[in-house]
C-alpha cells in the first residue's frame, strides 16, 4: 500500500527540526576537523551521526506527526550543505579531484536556476524523486569511505575502492536525477498556469 501524504504543520520547534538544525551546525565543524587538525576519525564520527540523525528526523516526523514546512526545507538543505562541505574538504586535502568537487555543486546550481520557472506555474519545488534520494545516499556513503581510504593498509585500500564505486555511481545518479527534474520543469512550462497564479 502506498504511503499517505503527511499533513504539514507550521510549527518550528519540533523534534525533527531540532535534529535538522543540529545537523546544520555540524557542517562547519566537519570542515574544521578535516582541514585544520585533520582529525579524520572525529570527522567520520560526525558524518555517521549526521547520517543517523538524517534518518531519525524523517522517522520521527512520521511517527510523531511533526512533519513541517520548515522541515521540508531544512532536511534537503542540510544534505546539500554536507555534500558541499565534504567535497570541498576532500578536494582541499587532494583526496578527490577538483572536477568531482565542481560537478556536484554545479548540478545544484542548475536546479536552483529552475526555481523561478517553477514559481511561474505556482510551485516552489517539485517532489523529491527516488533517484535523487538514492544519489544522495550513495554520495553520503562514498565520502566517509574516501576519507577512510586516505591512509595506509588493507582497510584503507578497501575503503578507497568502495568509496570510489559509490562516488561514481552516486554522481551519475545525482546528475540523472537533476536532468529528470529539469525535464519535469520543461513539461510544466508547457502547461497552463495554475489557477490563482499570475
Amino acid at each position: 500500500m502506498a504511503d499517505e501524504p503527511m499533513e504539514l504543520t507550521d510549527r518550528i520547534l519540533t523534534v525533527p527540526n531540532i535534529l535538522s538544525i543540529a545537523r546544520l551546525f555540524g557542517v562547519p565543524l566537519f570542515l574544521w576537523l578535516v582541514l585544520v587538525p585533520e582529525e579524520d576519525g572525529w570527522a567520520l564520527v560526525l558524518l555517521m551521526v549526521s547520517g543517523i540523525t538524517d534518518w531519525l528526523d524523517g522517522m520521527l516526523a512520521r511517527t510523531l506527526h511533526q512533519a513541517s514546512k520548515l522541515g521540508q526545507i531544512l532536511d534537503p538543505v542540510a544534505d546539500r550543505l554536507y555534500i558541499l562541505a565534504v567535497v570541498i574538504g576532500l578536494a582541499l586535502r587532494d583526496i578527490i579531484p577538483w572536477w568531482l568537487a565542481v560537478m556536484l555543486p554545479l548540478r545544484d546550481i542548475l536546479l536552483f536556476s529552475l526555481v523561478p520557472f517553477l514559481r511561474t506555474r505556482g510551485y516552489s519545488a517539485l517532489p523529491v524523486h527516488f533517484l535523487g534520494k538514492a544519489a544522495t545516499a550513495a554520495l553520503l556513503y562514498a565520502f566517509p569511505l574516501l576519507l577512510l581510504g586516505d591512509g595506509g593498509g588493507r582497510l584503507a585500500t578497501l575503503a578507497d575502492v568502495l568509496g570510489w564505486a559509490f562516488a561514481i555511481w552516486g554522481t551519475g545518479l545525482y546528475w540523472w536525477a537533476g536532468i529528470l527534474y529539469a525535464y519535469q520543469v520543461a513539461q510544466l512550462m508547457r502547461m497552463p498556469r495554475r489557477v490563482g497564479h499570475q
